[in-house]
């Protein structure tokens, strides 16, 4: 599946010439916000039979199940070390019904700074993201590693 997504550079440049900004002070507001793509989002999950919480590490467009859930991050960004952290993933997260039925639960960004603004919360199993990673200890999925 492929994701399209809006020109945000684009819409953030006509948007400075509308509010008269300089094309020196654009350069640096743009260069303040740019964000880095990661290859690995980094998930928490909370059985509430178990009351275990477990991390998981998920590449990008890679599907993990965890219990009934199965959690696919699309892009997963952070801000460069020097910024204020702001990290944010796309995430699709799908549940396996009682009659082995795949129904979609959850699809949109999650904060790491916010977890509870935009976790799954399920009956059994809440999940949230917790960062965006360049390398996990886990390896790689067949389609990444072709990539």
């Amino acid at each position: 599946m492929r994701v399209i997504g809006r020109n945000w550079t684009c819409a953030a440049a006509a948007l400075a010439v509308i509010g008269g900004l300089s094309g020196a002070s654009y350069a640096q507001d743009k260069a303040a916000g740019e964000r880095v793509s990661n290859a690995v989002a980094e998930f928490a999950g909370l059985d509430k039979i178990t009351g275990r919480i477990i991390s998981f590490d998920v590449y990008i467009d890679e599907t993990v199940q965890f219990g009934a859930l199965q959690v696919t991050p699309r892009v997963c960004y952070a801000r460069p070390g020097a910024e204020a952290p702001k990290t944010d993933s796309f995430v699709e997260v799908d549940e396996i019904t009682l009659d082995r039925k795949i129904r979609r639960i959850f699809t949109g960004w999650m904060f790491a700074e916010s977890p509870g603004l935009n976790a799954v919360e399920h009956a059994v199993y809440d999940v949230w993201l917790k960062g965006c990673k360049q390398k996990s200890d886990v390896p790689a999925p067949d389609s990444a590693k072709t990539n």
